[in-house]
This record gives structure tokens, C-alpha cells and sequence, in this order.
């Protein structure tokens, strides 16, 4: 996937657990693993925000495109 997801880096950055986070965003724990796994095929804007709410951080510090050959 040309998108790479990089959750697991803010929430070391953040010191915040995978469950603290699903808890503040709003989103179960399966849903959670499976975005941050790469295995998501779309994310709502309304979960993003959510997420840059809780981690206090830009969409660009967890979403980074890259060139696929």
C-alpha cells in the first residue's frame, strides 16, 4: 500500500497505550489494530480528527505517502 501508517510512532512519542487510544477516539480495538496494521482500505475524517485529537499531532505525522513501484 502507498500509504503508510505511522500510529504506532505517535503513540510511543505520546507514551499512550493502543487501548487509551481506542477509548478516547471512539473506536474498538479490532478497528484500531486493523488501521494501524496498513490493512485499512479508508479511514472517515471523523476518526482521523479523533485521532489527532487524542495524539495531539497533524494527519501528516501519522499518514505518509509513498511511490510504489
Amino acid at each position: 500500500m502507498a500509504i503508510v501508517i505511522h500510529i504506532d510512532v505517535m503513540l510511543a512519542k505520546r507514551k499512550m497505550s493502543v487501548t487509551e487510544l481506542s477509548e478516547r477516539v471512539g473506536i474498538t480495538m479490532a478497528n484500531l489494530s486493523i488501521l494501524k496494521n496498513g490493512k485499512a482500505k479508508a479511514i472517515r475524517f471523523s476518526t482521523l480528527e479523533g485521532i489527532c485529537k487524542a495524539l495531539d499531532c497533524q494527519p501528516g505525522d501519522i499518514l505518509e505517502y509513498t511511490h510504489e513501484e
